[in-house]
């Protein structure tokens, strides 16, 4: 299909016409996901599973690995981007001895629920450190916990939070700020990229798709993990936060080329963090794996501080009523937030997931020539 009829058909309109759309552009190819079914229900009582779908030859060497909803809420890009793929011929076009492994909604509960956080009120992207050692501080997130997601949200509460983080900035530059407030903190229940206490049930889903479809006994594997939020409206940004100079993220620049960003270098929108799902990858597979995350930019960092901490007040502070004028208030503007239905927005975004697509099975072909 060309780009712009992708734009206006594969985005879904929420969690639940996302898997149903998933299952049956799979379906309509024969193929049949594996459902890994979440404890709890979604707002409306809907099933929660992270579905993964196989395409292409069961003893494939190397095996691009597309990954949605990381981040909950940030789910609906990738979830276009399989519909796109799926299609638009891509099975049919993979090369000889690749294989896609689709993993829709690795944390259903946030997507359904439009949080970025899962079930245990866990940043998935934070929790992927090793819970046998003692965990990673952050004493700036300390400093600034309670203006960050603050008690309440009347203009005095909030106007006392800003003037403590823009004094935060002063001392501390932007920089400091962006490593304080997202650079992952494991002391804050109920906080902003809280890394939790051990595996969330995601991550462990995670591990149980990498181990069931032998991903550790592949020669090569690529990772493209969608998110969204950090960066220029609809630019795709292909992070890798791989050790710098190390093969993994050497072989991502010689895919995917000089767009490919570092934070650990500086080079990226974004800035190291604690608990990467992509440390989990390297851990399991070693050397042999390549990971980015595919980030599109929307909004600036404000308004994403305030969307989430509306969102994180709400669910710390209340039972929440999906069908409630505040929720769903606060609930439309982190999907605005993370997934704007601007046209040109979803147009850039299929557009650039085909590419890095084409770019990471074209990168696989010839490392396993």
């Amino acid at each position: 299909m060309d780009l712009l009829t992708a734009a206006e058909t594969c985005f879904p309109n929420d969690y639940a016409n996302a898997r149903a759309r998933f299952l049956a552009a799979c379906e309509g190819l024969g193929v049949e996901p594996v459902a890994f079914v979440n404890p709890h229900r979604g707002p409306t009582g809907e099933e929660l599973a992270t579905d993964a779908a196989w395409f292409g030859p069961e003893d494939a060497r190397g095996v691009l690995v597309m990954i949605s909803s990381t981040h909950g809420a940030e789910g609906f890009p990738g979830s276009a981007a399989m519909l796109d793929w799926i299609g638009s011929g891509g099975p049919a076009r993979l090369p000889r001895g690749l294989a896609v492994l689709a993993v829709h909604a690795i944390n259903p509960h946030g997507y359904a629920w439009l949080r970025r956080v899962t079930e245990e009120g866990v940043d998935l992207n934070r929790n992927f450190v090793d819970f046998a050692e003692p965990l990673p501080e952050n004493p700036g997130y300390d400093i600034l916990a309670k203006h960050l997601v603050p008690e309440s949200l009347d203009d005095t509460t909030l106007a006392t939070a800003d003037a403590a983080i823009d004094a935060y900035r002063g001392q501390h530059g932007q920089i400091g700020l962006m490593l304080a407030r997202t650079g992952g903190q494991y002391n804050h229940a109920g906080g902003m990229f809280y890394g939790g206490t051990g595996p969330t049930h995601a991550r462990q889903t995670l591990e149980r798709i990498v181990a069931q479809w032998a991903l550790a006994e592949r020669d090569l594997v690529a990772v493209v993990d969608y998110h969204t939020g950090l960066g220029p409206f609809g630019y795709g940004e292909p992070i890798s936060d791989h050790t710098p100079d190390s093969i993994n993220v050497e072989r991502a620049k010689r895919w995917y080329g000089r767009s490919v960003t570092q934070p650990r270098l500086g080079t990226s929108s974004s800035v190291p963090k604690t608990g990467l799902a992509e440390y989990g990858w390297e851990r399991m597979l070693g050397p042999k794996v390549s990971f980015v995350a595919l980030e599109y930019g929307t909004f600036p960092p404000a308004n994403g501080l305030s969307v989430l901490r509306a969102d994180h007040w709400l669910h710390n502070t209340r039972n929440v009523d999906w069908d409630d004028p505040v929720t769903q208030e606060i609930k439309r503007a982190v999907k605005d937030h993370f997934a704007p239905a601007d046209l040109d927005w979803r147009e850039m975004v299929i557009f650039r997931s085909r590419q890095i697509l084409r770019l990471g099975l074209a990168g696989l072909e010839r490392e396993l020539a």
